[in-house]
């Protein structure tokens, strides 16, 4: 596919085909030029997030709505402004080093995979992609084409949680046969249903790049943007796509875990419009040197999260699960990991039993600059952020068939044992 071919179609990626091209260049005046798509929301923050390094300049900024565009212009003058990210690679493709990704779930594999096809370092927001296969795509490019990447899961690079992943590998709490993970948002809904009517659209915003390679819609502000649309099959990845990625993240990382075996759901029954309001998936994953011989994984969220109870665990009366954490449970202890700091053991002084680990506080966008420069590696590349967020996103696929055990094989990204499963890894892209 030629590039400028590529850029005026970009979206069907039904037909999917790597490119050959040569490894981004390093910015020859050890500055980095990025563009920032998506500036509102976790666009601000990532924004600010770059204004802060002194290494970098933002020179384009991208998004559908300018009232968006214009709040954050504020903070960056003399960035050039576009309202399609095609039309700003087009225009800005030898201005550019990297390319900063904060939109909606459903445009981040396009949006990463245009940037990447010209040659460009990327950072997307979580989660990666909006369903397995584009997971899988974008670790697969990146990687092949040796370009820097990183997952926006900033706790990650955060000292709590890097003392986490140094106390489980040490072995504080032994081999870990279960790990419990959950969120009391609720990113999903039972009550709103597909809009037949049209709220007239907003000045301001260019609703045909808003829906971008997801299927048309009719306007409403309550249901798309900017609010609920984290709720939306089409859009979002519901609970535990958004908070799932955080919250899985350092037990995953800890325990060095790959594709699971298995994933099973209890929800309400698919309505085909939005993600069930609370949801319970469970996984079975392959052991690893850090775990028993198998390793039980279970997520709650909405209002199944917290869990009210956990098998063999007794919390003392003072004690109470947070709203939003992970728990671990070895063979010689259990460790609790509130979300988005602070970490519990239980026997609680188990924790005083062992030297604090030494960790490294980290800029988690100053790491992906860097490493843009040609100065050491990020944590949260997309070959580590593709298979976290494959593993977490079959469980969205498991939602669609509540009670029912979908087996999975990593190699050949296949359900077998539910072959009408396999449409829900992956999705058709409308042409805008």
């Amino acid at each position: 596919m030629r590039r400028r071919a590529f850029l005026k179609t970009s979206g069907a990626f039904a037909a999917f085909s790597i490119i050959q091209l040569d490894a981004a260049k390093i910015s020859p005046n050890s500055r980095l030029q990025v563009a920032v798509i998506g500036v509102n929301g976790r666009g601000t923050a990532n924004l600010k997030g770059l204004l802060n390094l002194p290494n970098v300049d933002l020179v384009a900024l991208c998004d559908v709505d300018s009232l968006h565009m214009d709040e954050s212009a504020l903070l960056c003058p003399g960035a050039r402004q576009f309202r399609d990210y095609r039309v700003m690679l087009e225009k800005m493709e030898k201005k550019i080093d990297a390319v900063l990704v904060s939109t909606p779930d459903h445009m981040h594999f396009p949006m990463s995979m245009a940037a990447m096809e010209m040659g460009k370092h990327v950072y997307c927001e979580k989660p990666l992609a909006h369903n397995v296969r584009e997971n899988r795509q974008l670790a697969n490019f990146s990687k092949k084409q040796k370009l820097v990447t990183q997952m926006g899961i900033q706790r990650s690079s955060a000292l709590s949680y890097q003392m986490v992943v140094e106390y489980v590998r040490g072995g504080l709490i032994g081999k870990v046969s279960e790990v419990h993970v959950w969120s009391n948002k609720d990113w999903g809904s039972d009550d709103l249903v597909r809009p037949t009517r049209a709220d007239p659209i907003p000045d301001t915003l260019d609703w045909n790049l808003w829906l971008g390679v997801a299927p048309k819609f009719k306007y409403q502000a309550e249901i798309f943007h900017p609010k609920n649309w984290r709720k939306l099959l089409d859009f979002g990845t519901g609970t535990l796509g958004d908070m799932g990625v955080h919250i899985f993240d350092t037990p995953y990382r800890a325990l060095e875990l790959s594709a699971p075996n298995w994933a099973r759901a209890s929800c309400r029954e698919p309505n085909g419009f939005t993600h069930p309001s609370k949801v319970k998936v469970e996984y079975g994953f392959p052991s690893t040197r850090y775990t028993t011989k198998e390793l039980k994984w279970t997520w709650y969220d909405g209002t199944y999260g917290p869990p009210s109870e956990i098998p063999g665990i007794t919390l003392p009366e003072e004690k109470q699960l947070p709203e939003q954490g992970a728990l671990l449970i070895g063979d010689v202890g259990t460790m609790i990991v509130p979300h988005p700091s602070g970490i519990q053991t239980l026997p609680m002084d188990l924790i005083r039993s062992v030297p604090k680990p030494e960790v490294t506080a980290i800029d988690h966008h100053g790491e992906w600059v860097d490493a843009c420069l040609g100065n050491g590696a990020t944590r949260s590349p997309f070959s580590y952020g593709g298979p976290l967020c494959e593993a977490l996103q079959l469980g969205v696929v498991a939602c669609r068939f509540p009670g029912q055990t979908l087996n999975w094989n990593p190699k050949s990204l296949k359900i077998p044992n539910l072959p009408e499963a396999n449409k829900f890894l992956r999705r058709k892209y409308r042409k805008f």
